[in-house]
């Protein structure tokens, strides 16, 4: 998503295989990744020869929480503190639990953080 952004401006679609090559990533493994970032509306691709992918919006406008929930599907640190309900773990001691609490600033201040970082900051930097 990085390499995307940073080409962003020159209007033109970057193939599976130049972010593949110039970001040292495997193929195989990176067309898994960009197919669930098109399905999930962060990229757009054009098909053809000179095809290839796109962001689908603004650098400024897609943050690096957005796109690990999309990748991994949540940033809770441990189960039982996960607010989407596919990753939530009900845990038989979560009403004794002495690090709950703990557990839950860490994700909500880890949350608050990918999601204030833009993919334009990252491009930025």
């Amino acid at each position: 998503m990085v390499h995307l952004a940073s080409i962003s401006n020159r209007n033109k679609p970057c193939s599976v295989k130049e972010i593949s090559q110039k970001e040292n990533i495997s193929f195989d493994y990176l067309e898994k990744i960009i197919a669930q970032l098109e399905k999930k509306g962060l990229v757009k691709a054009k098909r053809g020869v000179r095809g290839g992918y796109f962001l689908s919006r603004s650098p400024d406008k897609i943050s690096a929480g957005e796109i690990i929930k999309i990748l991994e599907g949540t940033v809770a640190p441990v189960e039982c503190v996960a607010h989407e309900k596919k990753y939530r773990y009900q845990c038989p001691r979560k009403k004794n639990c002495k690090t709950i609490n703990v557990w839950n600033r860490v994700y909500q201040n880890l949350a608050s953080t990918l999601n204030s970082i833009t993919l334009a900051d990252l491009v930025n930097k």
